[in-house]
C-alpha cells in the first residue's frame, strides 16, 4: 500500500504499510510483520493564549526610605533559584539579592537600599507572584 523509510537514532526501517481498516492496521518493519491496533485520537488543550507582561515604568525620583524597613518584592512571578543574602548582613544599595527565574529567564532582583537584611522570606525553590514580599532590610 505505502511505503516509508525511516532513520532514527542511525537507525534505519524501511516500513510498509500493507493494509489499514477502521481501527487496525497491518505493517512490515524491515521484513518483519506486526498487527497494529489504533487508540482514538488524543485531543489536545486548547493552545493557552500569550498574555505579556508590562512592567510599571521605573521611577525617575530616587528612593527617599533610606530609614526604617524596606520590602523587596518580586518584580514579576517566577521560581526563586539563588538567594545571595542570609538574615544579619549588611548590603549595599543595588547589590543583587536573588535570582529569579520566569519564562526561562534568570532575572536578578536588587537590593533598594543600604542596610542590613533583616528576614528572607523566601527560600531555593519556592514559586512567588508578583508583588509577594521576598526580603525586608532595616
Amino acid at each position: 500500500m505505502r511505503r516509508y523509510k525511516f532513520t532514527i537514532s542511525g537507525n534505519k526501517y524501511n516500513v510498509e504499510i500493507k493494509s489499514f481498516e477502521e481501527n487496525l492496521a497491518e505493517v512490515e518493519i524491515n521484513g518483519t510483520s506486526y498487527r497494529v491496533e489504533l487508540g482514538k485520537e488524543i485531543k489536545t488543550p486548547q493552545t493557552p493564549k500569550l498574555v505579556r507582561y508590562n512592567p510599571p515604568a521605573p521611577s525617575k525620583e530616587p528612593v527617599l526610605n533610606t530609614s526604617g524597613l524596606c520590602l523587596i518584592k518580586a518584580p514579576l512571578p517566577g521560581t526563586i533559584i539563588a538567594i545571595s543574602v542570609l538574615p544579619g548582613m549588611k548590603i549595599k544599595l543595588d547589590q543583587p539579592v536573588i535570582v529569579l527565574e520566569a519564562m526561562k529567564m534568570e532575572n536578578n532582583v536588587f537590593a533598594e537600599k543600604t542596610g542590613t537584611v533583616k528576614t528572607v522570606k523566601v527560600a531555593v525553590g519556592d514559586t512567588v507572584m508578583q508583588g509577594d514580599i521576598l526580603i525586608e532590610i532595616e
